[in-house]
Parts: structure tokens; C-alpha cells; sequence
């Protein structure tokens, strides 16, 4: 006889309550997932940035889900679906679940043996589970400290790439390009990238590192999907061309808006019904969450149309912008994963013609970047490099909208 199901549980409004999509199958009824071989091919490589270092479109990240919402076996079934798929990178971050994250990727990845070579892992720097002044930030010292931390917890003696999870204004520049030059160069990192970072503090860095002969970012994290599409969309592509600093974008799904789940409200067992994710369930439920939900119900006609889900229309609309190198995937359940990855085949569908009916429907595509007023940069150094390299009067660093 079969064994019971067992839901991981998690505090929802005070009491204790099952997360649907977590379900774990029976061990003699486990479902084996395999993505079909021309799917598969649809998984390819590119580089990141004009590095050499080579990712797949997809990758898998551990936000929110690893070491907290799920078992490590479901953990390890997904992130062995996502290897056997082709995908070649998996991210996480100190604060992930306050550093569980890390330490059930490390578990997975000792217990699978796969060549180290043979995937890719980033890491992200500034928040930690600790409180202290100094346990957080861009401080060389925490970002030494910190990522010799995360190095523990995953069980590795480096990781692929180290990204500084968000900008610090209390830290000078200078500071945070020498620490991440250091850590590379001491073997701990192979790149290091940005995230959440602004085009101009993304710029400085890069002069920075020019100035002093350091190592320069690779890429940056940025969010990315059908309802954030100002700075991916103006400026991205433009760095890339300009200093070679690659994409990559988390929340294709907007944290789950764009998945339709939240059409009729906060679903109980949903992300924003816990405990942390209040400011997800004003979100939802403010005027403008009404409004998106509004305009979702005529993208999912679309998907209809093509027969797909509308998060796989959404993961795919991600995948057809140029200035994206690798779509970052979530998810709570092999199940969840193995669907989001049907979106693959829905790439070549959209045409330009589609794209079209999908901006007239979004209804906020980014004004050009001419239609953007002009600013004044300030730092002598920025526009010393800037006119180096012909920036003025081009690109965002004109721009109001960063």
C-alpha cells in the first residue's frame, strides 16, 4: 500500500497550514521526469556577457523554496530534473531562507557527484541571517566573510559567480570593485556581477575598474517580466554592447502574479498568503494589482490561442528579448518545474506580430530612449570613462528611469 502524501507546512496568518505543490509522491508511485529531446534542444548555450564563460538560457533558482517551502527531496528531484535538462546554472544567496538555502544546494550537489566542471553556481552578497553592522553590506570585510560563508555552506571552494544583491551607498565604490577583484583572485570566484543595481552605479563600477585595473562586473541580475520591463528593455542591451556586462533576469513571473493564480484573489496555500510576503499580498490586491489582473485576463487568451499556460507564455516572452542571457526558473514542485519548461517550445511562436498584440495589451511599453529627458552626471570619473567610450547621447545614462 501506498504511503500517505505529506505537504510541508509553513505559518499562514498565524496558524499552521499546508503549501499545496509541495506534494511528494509515494516512493512506489514516484513520477520520472524526463524533458522531451527536442525541448531539450531548445536549452542552449550562450555566453554570458562578453565573457567566455558559456550558461544556458534557463537556469534554476533557489529563492524562497530551498532549505523553507520544500523537502530536500524535492529540492534534489527538481534540481536533478533541471541538469538532466541541460540547464548549467543554479543560483542562490546568503539570505535564502537565512543561509538554508545555500546549505541544501551544497547537500544535493555533494550527494549527486556531478562534475563540478560541469555546472555553474552563483551566490549573492549583502544580506545575511545575521543582525550585526557588520554581517551585512558591501564592506570588504562582509563580502570576504560573507562569501567564505556561503563557500561553507554549499560545501564548495568556490563558486562560479559572486553577486553583489543590491547596491550600497554606504560604501564606496572603490571599495566594493577591490573586494570582489580580491575573492577572484584568490580563487573563491570566477566572475563576479551585480544585482538590482542601477545602470549608473553599474557604469561606476566599471570605471572604477578601469581606473585602478581591476576586474570589472560580468553581469547583472535584474528583475524582469511581463510588468518590470523599463530597465532591461532601455539600458540592458546598450551595456552589453557598450562595457559587455551580460543579463540575467529573476521573477519572470512576477512572483507568481503572472502565473493567473491570483485572477480571484490570495489563495491561502499561495506565496502571499505566508507569513513574509504581506507586501506580495498588497500587491495583488491594490488598484493597480486589480489592474494587472484585468489585463492578464486578455493575455491569457493569447495563451489559449497557442495552447499554452500563461506562465509558459510568460516565461517565453521573457526568452524572446535580446538583451536577456539566461531566464531564471522557481518553483515549488517537480511538477511546477517540468511545466515551466514546456515554455521552451513556444519561444519560436512568438512572432513579432504577436509581440506587437502582447505590448498593445500589457499597455506599457517602454518609451524610447529618446523621449527621455537628459541628466546631468555629476562624477568626474563616470564621465571621464563615459566620454571614453562615446556614452553621452546614447543610452540610459541620460535617463530619468533607472
Amino acid at each position: 500500500m501506498a504511503k500517505p502524501t505529506y505537504r510541508p507546512k509553513t505559518e499562514v496568518d498565524g496558524k499552521d497550514k499546508e503549501i499545496s505543490g509541495n506534494l511528494l509522491m509515494p516512493s512506489d508511485e514516484k513520477k520520472i521526469y524526463k524533458l522531451p529531446l527536442q525541448h531539450k534542444k531548445l536549452i542552449t548555450m550562450r555566453n554570458l556577457g562578453k565573457s567566455g564563460l558559456r550558461v544556458s538560457n534557463v537556469g534554476f533558482g533557489t529563492w524562497v523554496t530551498f532549505g523553507a517551502q520544500v523537502t530536500d527531496e524535492v529540492a534534489e528531484d527538481m534540481l536533478t530534473l533541471a541538469y538532466e535538462s541541460g540547464i548549467n546554472i543554479f543560483d542562490t544567496a546568503e539570505v535564502y531562507s537565512g543561509g538554508k538555502a545555500e546549505i541544501s544546494l551544497g547537500k544535493i550537489l555533494k550527494k549527486k557527484n556531478w562534475r563540478r566542471s560541469s555546472y555553474i553556481i552563483s551566490t549573492k552578497i549583502h544580506w545575511s541571517a545575521n543582525r550585526a553592522e557588520t554581517e551585512k553590506g558591501l564592506s570588504r570585510k562582509h563580502i570576504i566573510e560573507g562569501l567564505k560563508g556561503s563557500l561553507d555552506r554549499l560545501q564548495l571552494s568556490y563558486v562560479d559567480i559572486v553577486f553583489a544583491n543590491k547596491p550600497s551607498a554606504q560604501t564606496p565604490m572603490e571599495e566594493i570593485v577591490r573586494a570582489f577583484t580580491f575573492v577572484i583572485n584568490q580563487g573563491w570566484a570566477m566572475y563576479w556581477g551585480t544585482s538590482r543595481w542601477t545602470p549608473t552605479e553599474i557604469m561606476e563600477s566599471y570605471a572604477v575598474a578601469r581606473q585602478f585595473n581591476l576586474i570589472p562586473p560580468t553581469a547583472e541580475q535584474a528583475e524582469y517580466n511581463m510588468f518590470h520591463r523599463d530597465k532591461v528593455e532601455l539600458h540592458m542591451h546598450e551595456i552589453y554592447t557598450k562595457i559587455g556586462v551580460g543579463t540575467i533576469c529573476w521573477s519572470p513571473l512576477a512572483s507568481g502574479i503572472l502565473s493567473g493564480k491570483y485572477d480571484d484573489g490570495v489563495p491561502i496555500y499561495s506565496r502571499a498568503a505566508l507569513k513574509n510576503y504581506g507586501w506580495l499580498k498588497d500587491k495583488i490586491l491594490s488598484e493597480e494589482g486589480r489592474k494587472q489582473q484585468a489585463r492578464l485576463r486578455e493575455v491569457a487568451v493569447v495563451a489559449d490561442r497557442l495552447g499554452c499556460s500563461l506562465a509558459q507564455l510568460a516565461i517565453a516572452w521573457c526568452l524572446r528579448q535580446e538583451a536577456i542571457h539566461c531566464v531564471l526558473l522557481g518553483a515549488t514542485s517537480v511538477d511546477q518545474l517540468y511545466e515551466n519548461l514546456q515554455a521552451l517550445q513556444y519561444v519560436p511562436k512568438l512572432t513579432p506580430s504577436l509581440m506587437n498584440e502582447l505590448d498593445k495589451l500589457l499597455g506599457n511599453k517602454p518609451l524610447s530612449r529618446k523621449e527621455h529627458p537628459p541628466r546631468v552626471i555629476n562624477n568626474p570619473r563616470l564621465r571621464k570613462w563615459l566620454n571614453e567610450i562615446e556614452y553621452f547621447n546614447t543610452s540610459f545614462i541620460l535617463s530619468e528611469h533607472e
